[in-house]
């Protein structure tokens, strides 16, 4: 066998001998070669796959070939995509990354004919080919790619956008949310919000007052609020939240007023600002008074320990923890809107651990965290942030060689993931864990930290 290194292939993850010097393992590298000249058809399960499936219909073609690159086997780089498009890396990251999606049809006709996607599953219409034609490699020169294609067919006047569309939408990318961290659909959520939902908003204002169509639009932005505050854009963050709770207000939805209040408890608590997080939680819990909701009343409660915590109000936080808990005790978790959904047992046991380990008890956070890893399936990210801070928690209490193993699975986690809040929780975990370096595991781990750009050495500065 070889030497090894602790550099890993940036396509199948597979650890790089000591005499590679370049970026893929051998078979990844020698698959890319077969591979650039062009792209084979994919079978119809490959376009029915979930997140290929969710990037169609979110008719953004960049976010299509991200789907696309990413459940491509082996994985493909930004670079071959490229070369089969007739565009740059730089050109393929900025169309994935874009906050808007092309629109010119013609590009989008093209692309889609390269990588042979079938027209049904597409939102616009193809042009027909000419007898016994090829798609032709654009010219360089000329832009992403020379020459039409000629008119292609323009997709039908969409039909008024109503409250199911928006809630639909929403669950949507909910879910991708949860999944795949704020990064992954933010951009297109952005773009629904501004070049949809809010001309449709508009129009509606000219027609009087729409109630459950403004709290479908309210919850649209709380989700925004979230994936900006996920990518540790704190202040589109807010933005989006004090739209939503405005939306909320207007109508006299308390419930989702107070979810609202209860969002940014949450994020002054992320920015420890433990004043702020109790004022605004407080807030929460009288307006979740007299909804109904149960689920509601323990999460503002909980916010409201959280923030005690950071201010070492250990009796006050103590007491709003025990309320959190006999108001979850007492709910009917089966009747519960949709953006309500996420609270469980989990939850609330994830906040408890976060809580006490603020208070110095660390053996009751460890016990709350390893509650907190009984997830339902589905939330990616808050999996990783539970297990991440179970680890940390394992490293302060100097059971290292459990935490290196809790802390290495939270490593894989965070590859799939687009999050902001992934790195701060790992560099928490690193910060904790780094005391203990003269440990071989430690030293082991400290290492894959580094490789995915989490400083092992500056940690124990930070």
């Amino acid at each position: 066998m070889g030497a090894t290194n602790d550099r890993s292939c940036r396509s199948c993850g597979t650890r790089l001998r000591a005499d590679n010097r370049g970026s893929l393992c051998s078979p990844c590298e020698r698959s890319n070669r077969a591979r650039d000249d062009a792209p084979e058809p994919k079978n119809d399960e490959f376009w029915q796959r979930p997140a290929v499936a969710e990037a169609l219909r979110s008719r953004h073609f960049g976010q299509v070939l991200y789907a696309y690159r990413y459940e491509h086997r082996p994985v493909i780089t930004q670079a071959v995509l490229g070369r089969w498009l007739g565009l740059t890396q730089a050109q393929v990251s900025r169309l994935e990354r874009a906050e808007r999606p092309p629109s010119d049809l013609d590009k989008l006709a093209f692309w889609a004919a390269r990588l042979h996607i079938p027209e049904g599953v597409l939102w616009f219409k193809l042009p027909p080919a000419p007898p016994h034609s090829v798609v032709p490699r654009p010219r360089p020169g000329f832009g992403w790619f020379g020459g039409r294609l000629g008119t292609v067919v323009r997709a039908e006047t969409r039909p008024p956008l109503d409250v199911a569309s928006i809630r639909e939408m929403t669950d949507t990318f909910r879910r991708l949310d949860n999944r795949f961290g704020g990064g992954h659909a933010r951009n297109v959520v952005g773009a629904y919000l501004a070049d949809e939902v809010a001309p449709a908003m508009r129009e509606r204002r000219t027609r009087g007052s729409h109630p459950e169509f403004d709290a479908a639009v309210a919850e649209l932005n709380q989700l925004a609020g979230w994936m900006a505050y996920d990518m540790g854009d704190t202040l589109s963050g807010r933005r989006h939240l004090q739209r939503a709770l405005w939306l909320c207000q207007n109508v006299g939805d308390r419930a989702l007023s107070a979810e609202m209040l209860a969002g940014m408890s949450h994020q002054a608590a992320h920015a420890r600002n433990g004043v702020t997080s109790v004022s605004l939680a407080r807030a929460a819990r009288d307006t979740a008074a007299g909804t109904g909701l149960a689920a509601l009343e323990s999460e503002t409660a909980v916010m409201e320990a959280h923030g005690l915590a950071l201010l070492r109000d250990k009796r006050g936080c103590v007491t709003a923890l025990r309320e959190a808990e006999d108001a979850f005790t007492r709910g009917d978790h089966k009747d519960r809107p949709a953006w309500l959904g996420y609270y469980d047992a989990a939850y609330l046991a994830a906040k408890m651990a976060h809580c006490l380990r603020e208070l110095g008890d660390l053996r009751q956070a460890e016990r709350f965290a390893r509650k907190s890893l009984e997830m339902s399936a589905g939330y990616d990210r808050g999996k990783l942030f539970n297990t991440a801070l179970l680890a940390a928690i394992l490293a302060d209490l100097r059971e290292v060689e459990e935490a290196c193993a809790v802390g290495r699975a939270a490593v894989g986690l965070a590859r799939r993931l687009k999050s902001a809040r992934t790195r701060l929780y790992l560099e928490d975990f690193a910060r904790r864990l780094y005391r203990h370096r003269a440990v071989p595991v430690v030293a082991e781990l400290g290492g894959e930290l580094t490789a995915m750009g989490i400083s092992f050495d500056a940690a124990s500065r930070a």
